[in-house]
């Protein structure tokens, strides 16, 4: 198991929202699906979309893009739902579309940026200068802190 963890470490899936890049821990990803139905629930945030039933488990699925009080988009062939493990427990993200696994060491990623309003970056875990673009690095826990969904940005 600890051998499993240090190949991991410092790798990243990225994936792309609205044509920005973003990046989660691998050891957090479980399994990358394409879109399919999603079961709406009832009274959940905006950015929850419901769940999906993944080989006999119910996953609830949360869109990226609501989540960060950008527009809804059309999903499309390209739309994939990234099950990720938190806790023992699945929870899929749906992303625009996903680009590969890398390796950011740890000297390529810079600290967040420090604004006012500390909620401008409360997702963000680190910067990473990869390939010429920055690639925005997530925080898992909190990118999925149910304790912060009813404050999610809405769309205007």
């Amino acid at each position: 198991m600890a051998e499993a963890i240090e190949t991991q470490k410092g790798k990243y899936l990225t994936f792309e929202i609205d044509e920005e890049a973003y990046g989660l821990e691998i050891r957090h990803v479980d399994d990358i699906i394409g879109i399919q139905e999603i079961t709406q629930v009832p009274l959940q945030p905006n950015c929850i979309q419901g769940v999906i039933n993944l080989r006999g488990k119910i996953v609830p699925t949360m869109d990226v893009r609501l989540r960060f009080g950008k527009e809804k988009r059309r999903y499309d062939d390209r739309t994939c739902i990234v099950v990720l493990d938190m806790k023992g427990s699945p929870v899929g993200i749906v992303v625009d579309r996903v680009l590969e696994v890398t390796q950011i060491e740890k000297d390529f990623i810079s600290a967040p940026p420090v604004f006012e309003n500390e909620k401008e970056n409360k997702f963000i875990s680190g910067i990473a200068k990869y390939a010429e673009e920055p690639v925005i690095l997530l925080d898992c826990a909190k990118l999925l802190s149910y304790s912060e969904l009813d404050s999610a940005p809405s769309p205007d």
